[in-house]
């Protein structure tokens, strides 16, 4: 127990600060869809309303979960009021769980406007201009990141998907398509902070260092909440292309490929398919993902001062022999020695918070002064 105890001035000895650790993560396209026989590594679920993806068979013990995927729906807008054409019966006519999934999610990220009701996904980060509905996701694809491997964030530009476009192969099988990849990022984005899960950005359709468009926005991508939303759907009207099928051919781009034979393009399968059906559409066209995760440590610094004519004595029972003569003291007159190996913080009731132990005693005397840089994470 220490028995010399010196206060330190919280203003200038005193110092916090943020540091942000990034990490890279690679996810192949052929983990999300083919490398394991039977596709082992995705366990779906007999609710049917979304489906995870590990790295590995999902029964090992060393399986870590990478992503959970899952489709939604915004219920209460038929085809014209946007003027997007699905070439369908009204998008109303989905299943009740897709719709409930899109409320369920756009209440976590984008919140309730003023009436209290729920605010669609907006592709331009303005969820609350209502007047203008082209702007909505009216369905949308959700891609909710383990925290694993976001830790507290995705580090901001850093996100790049490639996806296939290209439809299914109809003579072949359903893991065989023309694989006209395009690539989404949400690099030159703008962050957004008028969401309730944090900031956000958006994704964007284009080549690397090209400056993205209004018109190349397909998806949001949360940081904190590590969520990305992307709408399958194109827009076919004159002046909007959102939607990852967005060419003017869209309509005949198949998503799903039923055992039947049958093969769904994004509007019949966004009405008429399960949403395991569109996940197991959707995973095979991943050709690879890779972003930058985030860890904010946090550090507070303690700069402990010993100077010249202070520590220089120890509180050590052994400093002294049994006649009471202090040890490193050959004669009288010579000056006290003492060697430091730690350093203590005390609470201001004497109890003590925490040690720092050195790495090798430093000798300390009265010709020299020391400041020892005691350092906390958390």
């Amino acid at each position: 127990m220490a028995q010399t105890f010196k206060t330190i001035d919280k203003a200038k000895d005193i110092k916090s600060f943020k540091t942000k650790l990034h990490e890279a993560i690679p996810i192949t396209g052929t983990i999300a869809y083919g490398i394991y026989t039977n596709e082992t590594n995705v366990r779906k679920y007999t609710h049917g309303q979304f489906q995870s993806v590990y790295d590995y068979p999902y029964l090992s013990s060393s399986a870590n979960a990478i992503f959970d995927l899952t489709f939604g729906v915004q219920s209460g807008w038929s085809d014209s009021d946007d003027g997007r054409s699905f070439g369908a019966a009204n998008i109303v006519s989905s299943s009740t769980d897709k719709q409930n999934i899109y409320q369920q999610m756009a209440q976590n990220l984008v919140g309730h406007d003023i009436t209290g009701a729920i605010m669609p996904f907006d592709h331009w980060a303005n969820p609350a201009q209502m007047s203008d509905m082209t702007t909505k996701f009216k369905t949308a694809f959700f891609m909710n990141f383990s925290r694993m491997l976001v830790k507290d964030e995705i580090a901001k530009e850093t996100f790049v998907m490639y996806v296939g476009t290209g439809s299914l192969d109809t003579t072949v099988s359903a893991t065989a398509y023309d694989k006209s990849m395009i690539r989404l990022s949400d690099s030159g984005s703008k962050v957004y902070t008028n969401s309730p899960a944090g900031e956000y950005g958006i994704i964007y359709t284009g080549s690397a260092g090209v400056a993205p468009k209004a018109l190349d926005a397909v998806g949001l991508l949360y940081y904190q909440a590590g969520i990305a939303v992307l709408e399958l759907s194109g827009a076919h009207g004159s002046t909007l292309g959102h939607g990852l099928f967005n060419t003017a051919s869209a309509q005949t781009i198949d998503l799903v490929s039923h055992s039947s034979g049958d093969h769904l393009n994004v509007a019949s399968a966004s009405l008429s398919a399960s949403i395991d059906e569109i996940c197991d559409g959707f995973r095979q066209r991943i050709g690879s993902i890779s972003f930058n995760n985030t860890i904010e440590l946090n550090s507070t610094v303690y700069f402990c001062r010993a100077n010249a004519s202070e520590f220089n004595y120890s509180a050590n029972p052994t400093y002294i022999d049994s006649t009471g003569k202090i040890r490193v003291k050959t004669y009288a007159d010579d000056s006290a020695v003492s060697y430091i190996t730690t350093v203590g913080l005390y609470h201001s009731d004497g109890a003590l918070m925490a040690v720092g132990k050195l790495s090798e005693p430093i000798k300390k005397t009265e010709a020299s002064d020391f400041t020892i840089r005691v350092r906390l994470d958390y």
